[in-house]
């Protein structure tokens, strides 16, 4: 069921000639004239004028001024001439797969990379350059991410990048692609959407995905805190549907509450999401920290294994779907020594010259008994101290961390720091 039709290949940063910047990457975003000004918030929060480069591909010319936070758009080209080829159930599949052909056409100069993304989709820009650094432009590449959920996949293919979460494809690619791409789509007249479309006209070509796990399609339903907090070891490149999910912080719009994420994102975008793990073995406290976005506290010792599992806040796009998700995960429980309490982002500062620090309150209440004697419920705030350099990506371990309380004052104060040489996490009296 799980199809292995993928390769990863990796190059270090710094092999090439000059390092791929964001000025190397061409955005072609997907979006609707309607949709526009509700959706279009997200990619201003995550755009940069005057230093991003691409175009919002639009259905028609919009009948209100165009706002000067967003990007330029043009509307695409008619498809009119593909109504014989055009059997898909979704209304926009032609035009969107286009997208990256019409971009390539208008002629930008000096890229390496083209990012097709939605209009509901957040790029954590620097993050993607990190990523797409380490591939050789040069060379034919196709990157992206799977959904969250089996259904997803078997529905269209587990060997596709999913158009939601992004598709990165290099400029000799595109190239290939754009000469390639109106006779291919004749070919596939039945493919649900757009990203199948690429997907099938790129194994025409012989080129297959490149997996990498900081794309995020999001095919979940609700609360997706639980997803948010157990992030891969990777970096965080997008998340999708933020227009379908719950706000991914509580007592928030949706809007607010990406706006708030991304306070973070400006500090220290490496970092953001990534999960540090540790204990407090004289209260027996298990901690999980998901950088920039929230910290869980356990009244018990948990493994790392059994931490670095989602908890399941969320449920799948298919519900009825069975197995539902490509990822192990922990169900939902009232016993108070399985569920964490939960603190979320709320600030970050410089606490000095060598140190930022991230601060997580509570904006929900707890409401199961205690687990053992030392209870969490006292604890108001959670201040995360973390070394003001730049994670470095290529290492191969996470980062370790020490906990203290504050005396007299209901706040526990975590310090990060690089893992020492053979150190274990110590979970368990058992050695």
């Amino acid at each position: 069921m799980f199809s292995s039709g993928f390769h990863i290949e990796i190059y270090p940063i710094g092999n090439l000639v000059a390092t791929t910047t964001v000025n190397h990457i061409v955005f072609a975003i997907s979006a609707s004239a309607k949709g526009w000004p509700n959706r279009g918030p997200y990619v201003d929060l995550w755009w940069r004028p005057n230093q991003t480069r691409g175009v919002v591909w639009l259905d028609k010319a919009p009948e209100y001024p165009w706002p000067s936070t967003s990007p330029p758009f043009r509307v695409s080209e008619d498809t009119s001439r593909f109504k014989e080829y055009d059997k898909h159930n979704n209304p926009s599949t032609i035009r969107a797969a286009r997208m990256i052909l019409e971009t390539f056409k208008l002629g930008f100069e000096d890229v390496r990379w083209f990012v097709k993304a939605d209009d509901d989709t957040l790029v954590i820009i620097d993050n993607l350059v990190d990523v797409l650094a380490k591939y050789d432009h040069n060379r034919y590449y196709y990157i992206g991410g799977n959904s969250e959920c089996v259904a997803q996949n078997d529905m269209h293919a587990f060997n596709m990048a999913f158009g939601g979460a992004g598709i990165a494809v290099s400029y000799p690619l595109a190239k290939a692609l754009a000469k390639n791409l109106d006779g291919c789509l004749k070919r596939y007249p039945f493919v649900y959407g757009e990203d199948h479309v690429i997907q099938s006209c790129m194994t025409e070509l012989g080129v297959s995905v490149t997996k990498e796990p900081g794309f995020h399609q999001i095919d979940l339903h609700g609360d997706v805190s639980g997803f948010l907090s157990a992030h891969p070891q990777a970096p965080l490149v997008t998340l999708h549907h933020l227009d379908i999910i719950d706000p991914i912080f509580p007592s928030m719009s949706r809007y607010e509450a990406v706006h708030n994420f991304m306070r973070a994102a400006m500090v220290e975008s490496p970092r953001l999401l990534q999960q540090i793990i540790g204990y407090d073995q004289q209260k027996r406290w298990s901690v999980s920290i998901s950088w920039g976005y929230s910290v869980h506290i356990y009244e018990e010792l948990h493994s790392p294994g059994y931490l670095q599992r989602p908890l399941q806040t969320f449920s799948a796009w298919n519900k009825r779907a069975s197995p539902p998700f490509m990822f192990n995960v922990r169900p939902l429980s009232n016993d108070s020594c399985s569920m964490p309490h939960v603190f979320y982002f709320e600030s970050v500062r410089a606490a000095d010259l060598n140190q930022t620090v991230t601060s997580y309150i509570r904006r929900t209440a707890w409401e199961l008994s205690s687990c053992g004697n030392h209870s969490v419920k006292s604890i108001s705030e959670v201040e995360v101290f973390t070394p003001a350099k730049r994670l470095q990506w290529g290492v191969e371990r996470r980062e370790c961390c020490e906990i203290e309380s504050v005396p007299r004052v209901n706040i526990i104060k975590i310090t990060v720091r690089a893992c020492r040489e053979n150190e274990t996490l110590i979970w368990s009296h058992l050695s």
